[in-house]
């Protein structure tokens, strides 16, 4: 099965509580790769791109507000079926609702501090890496492993 690439975001609240390392973690373990990682404040005007379906939602500015505030981890993950895996790790949106063992059943507090965004589709996949890394530093796993010497 060929890798798929997914956006993840380690949201504010989980850099604040010191999680970044935790929520990775679980990741790897899953057997995906990060294939790019950045760590910085969103700036206003992706975040109004990225959350742009919401826009005119009474919950829109708070979340723009929020993931402009202060620094996240942004990530593009690669794998097979980088997406599923990503969304089954994170746990459902409503920290009170996800399955133990998630993400957002060991860490969530409340939907608006839910730690973690991933993408949900293909389709949004390939437009957030898009908006948040463009076309550079993303590595090439199949490319970098022929290339790495091993002594």
């Amino acid at each position: 099965m060929a890798a798929e690439r997914t956006l993840v975001i380690i949201k504010p609240d989980a850099v604040q509580r010191g999680l970044i390392g935790e929520i990775t973690a679980r990741f790897e373990r899953r057997g995906l790769k990060i294939a790019a990682m950045r760590f910085e404040t969103v700036s206003r005007e992706t975040a109004e791109q990225h959350y742009g379906e919401h826009q005119g939602k009474p919950f829109y500015e708070g979340l723009v507000d929020y993931i402009t505030a202060s620094p996240s981890v942004l990530m593009v993950l690669e794998g097979p079926d980088a997406i599923a895996i990503t969304r089954t790790t994170m746990g459902a949106t409503k920290p009170a609702e996800a399955t133990p063992g998630t993400i957002r059943a060991d860490f969530g507090l409340e939907i608006g501090r839910n730690l973690v965004h991933g993408s949900d589709s293909a389709e949004s996949a390939a437009r957030e890496v898009g908006l948040f890394f463009g076309e550079g530093g993303i590595v090439d796993y199949e490319r970098a492993i022929d290339t790495w010497v091993l002594e």
